[in-house]
């Protein structure tokens, strides 16, 4: 984790894309990921009205797995700019951007 955290501290990308930026957004999305079940509830229920809440329920405990998962895997390639330019992977980028 030390080597990984020098890599990321140590680019010199300038893009708003950069390793320390993926790092944090894989720490977030390990540590934040049940934030996806209310995310999408809300979500779902601004597109579908309230046929969103059970929607939104279903796609949400879904997306905590994913979101975890995806989460572990920027966290450990975070110093590798993969996909090209350290772009994230899921939308949204953290998982209270549902929230805004």
């Amino acid at each position: 984790m030390i080597v990984a955290l020098i890599l990321c501290l140590g680019t010199t990308n300038i893009s708003a894309q950069t390793a320390a930026h993926k790092l944090g957004r894989g720490l977030a999305a390990m540590t934040c990921g049940v934030m996806e079940l209310p995310g999408t509830m809300i979500s779902e229920t601004r597109e579908k009205g309230a046929l969103g809440l059970p929607v939104g329920l279903a796609l949400g405990l879904g997306r905590i797995v994913t979101r975890e998962l995806v989460g572990v895997y920027e966290f450990l390639t975070a110093p590798f700019p993969v996909p090209t330019g350290f772009a994230p992977i899921l939308k949204p980028e953290y998982p209270w951007d549902y929230f805004r």
